[in-house]
């Protein structure tokens, strides 16, 4: 959930993780879609260009966003715009869930369609619809997610398509992903060469990028995940591999599914026997849990995975009943953590070591930078030290932190104009990127909680954005000046926010390799104070800031200290050097060495 927050005075010359067709990557529940209309009523558009493309007899579904209902329709011009990048939220769910079933080929194409309710906390916020085309001896897959949720008083839509093609014996021909966060859109489309790679487009802000990938070996989509599920319904108690493709990213998830057994589940619209089973996505942060009820054709009627602290399901059910209107769910003091105490602007200027407790079986869920040190205390506790940087505390910067992608487009002519214009006749990187921040926070003019997550193109266009919008434009600038970059994922302390006092919220800003290591600059609040904590560091690609706001509900900040309260004559009481899995800290006292 990327935040907008009150700017801070100018700074003085110190200036220093999936769930299957139903697939969207952890954690991207916090984005913010198209402007769908009131209960997430929005359809999606013609079907994506390369399925037309593949299947000149292909038959598309176009939804009636008026009037709420499907209709077949002759297949569109294939110059048609292509699908837009899956949005970053719930559709992990959309990866690991095969949806439909595939019954003996049609000699013309046939529709199906299918709908699942989304509840989270058991609240409605949504519903799920399943298109699948069954044409000759192939099977398309189209599944539009639409949620609405509430953030500070203001309902958010989300709306997320994902597709896919496939052969009738599972072989993968083409995906695609679109996704529209209010104006943001963005797109990937692959499609199978004779060779057996494929082609893979991506537009981001208007910029495409082409790359060819190699298929992964033993991946499968849609058909085969449910093929394999089927196939294991009938042996409970087993445990079995699967690799699933994840069209958003172009990569595998590697996952464990465990065969439960039948039971007796009760759906919307009565009680059906179906097959449970438990996928495990091993992640470095702890596993993702996904709960499946399959029937007796592997289709997933019944799904339940963990969310911010809450139980997000997703139940099979009548399309009344899927579109039925959504309650108000607030998702944003689910993504606050509280301080202790208040940290006043003396404090946030210094060193601060904070104690934290990150609940559950989380894997290092903070990292170590030139800027942060983490101590590990055992049974989930941490010393999280920020303030007094040092080179070394994390690696230097590798070739891709200088070079151009998707969301950090730093090869544009026109980020590039803008750069130059910017540092004008600056000599040292550190003046360049002092120079870039300034432009940075002067630039975007409109702030709010409704653009979602931008690349640095569209913010270059729009001037509008939050904290991610800020961190994307300002670390694309850098690299174009031939400054490694990178863009940091965590949360900074705000005295009052959205109702609440003292908390900690998500946000981002950005690393810069100056001087010889790496120093933070955050070009939204105008300045890198001691309540910014770490949890992840990237290329600027949406999914790693929203997978990483998913720790949000499992920390809780027990004390801070300031430099001086350590260092005082009696120092607050805190767990010793010497107790198990504790190093010395950074400074002296108890706790330090």
């Amino acid at each position: 959930m990327a935040t907008s927050l009150p700017s801070s005075p100018e700074p003085s010359s110190r200036t220093r993780s999936a769930w299957p067709e139903w697939g969207v990557p952890k954690g991207f529940i916090v984005g913010v879609p198209e402007q769908a209309k009131r209960h997430c009523r929005r359809r999606p558009g013609p079907c994506p260009a390369w399925v037309r493309r593949l299947h000149d007899s292909y038959v598309a579904v176009r939804i009636d966003v008026r009037a709420n209902s499907a209709s077949t329709v002759p297949e569109p011009s294939p110059t048609e715009s292509n699908m837009r990048r899956l949005l970053a939220t719930l559709l992990l769910v959309l990866v690991l869930c095969p949806l439909t079933c595939v019954q003996a080929q049609p000699a013309t194409p046939r529709t199906e369609t299918n709908w699942m309710t989304v509840l989270l906390g058991g609240r409605k916020i949504g519903s799920l619809r399943i298109d699948r085309v069954y044409a000759g001896d192939t099977i398309s897959t189209t599944q539009t997610l639409s949620i609405m949720l509430n953030r500070n008083g203001t309902s958010i839509p989300l709306s997320n398509v994902i597709s896919s093609l496939e052969s009738d014996d599972s072989k993968p021909l083409g995906f695609g992903t679109r996704t529209r966060l209010s104006a943001m859109e963005s797109t990937v489309e692959g499609k199978r060469q004779a060779d057996g790679t494929f082609q893979v487009e991506t537009i981001v802000g208007g910029a495409r990028r082409d790359a060819v990938i190699a298929w992964p070996a033993g991946a499968v989509l849609n058909e085969g995940q449910r093929k394999a599920m089927m196939a294991a319904s009938a042996h409970p108690g087993t445990t079995y591999p699967l690799q699933m493709f994840d069209p958003a990213t172009q990569s595998v998830m590697d996952v464990s599914i465990e065969v439960i057994g039948n039971e007796q589940v009760q759906l919307p619209d009565g009680t059906e026997t179906l097959s449970h089973q438990r996928q495990r996505l091993h992640q470095a942060r702890g596993d993702q849990i996904l709960d499946l009820w399959l029937d007796h054709e592997g289709r997933a009627r019944r799904g339940i995975i963990s969310m911010l602290g809450r139980q997000l399901e997703m139940q099979a059910c009548s399309e009344a009943c899927a579109t039925a209107p959504v309650q108000d769910v607030d998702m944003f003091r689910a993504a606050m953590v509280d301080s202790p105490r208040p940290l006043t602007s003396n404090l946030r200027r210094d060193f601060l070591r904070y104690k934290v407790h990150v609940k559950g079986n989380i894997a290092e869920p903070f990292i170590q930078t030139d800027e942060q040190r983490i101590t590990p205390l055992g049974n989930g506790d941490y010393y999280i030290d920020v303030g007094m940087p040092f080179a070394g505390g994390e690696a230097g910067p590798t070739s891709d932190d200088t070079q151009a992608n998707a969301w950090l487009q730093s090869d544009a002519p026109a980020i590039r104009s803008v750069a130059a214009e910017a540092v004008g006749n600056a000599t040292s990187n550190r003046q360049r990127m002092r120079l870039l921040r300034l432009f940075v926070s002067r630039y975007i003019n409109q702030h709010g909680l409704d653009v979602g997550y931008a690349s640095a193109l569209e913010v270059l266009n729009s001037r509008q954005g939050d904290c991610t919008e800020y961190a994307v434009l300002l670390a694309a600038l850098a690299r174009s000046q031939g400054i490694p970059a990178r863009v940091v994922t965590g949360m900074v302390y705000a005295d009052r926010y959205g109702g609440a006092s003292r908390v900690f919220l998500p946000h981002a800003w950005v690393q810069a390799w100056v001087d010889g290591r790496w120093q933070s600059y955050d070009a939204a609040l105008r300045r890198f104070d001691m309540t910014h904590i770490a949890l992840s560091v990237g290329d600027g690609d949406p999914w790693r800031f929203f997978s990483a706001t998913e720790l949000f509900n499992a920390l809780q900040i027990s004390d801070v200290w300031s430099a001086g309260e350590l260092m005082a004559p009696t120092p607050p009481q805190m767990q010793t050097a010497g107790s198990p899995g504790v190093r010395g800290g950074s400074l002296g006292g108890p706790g330090g060495g």
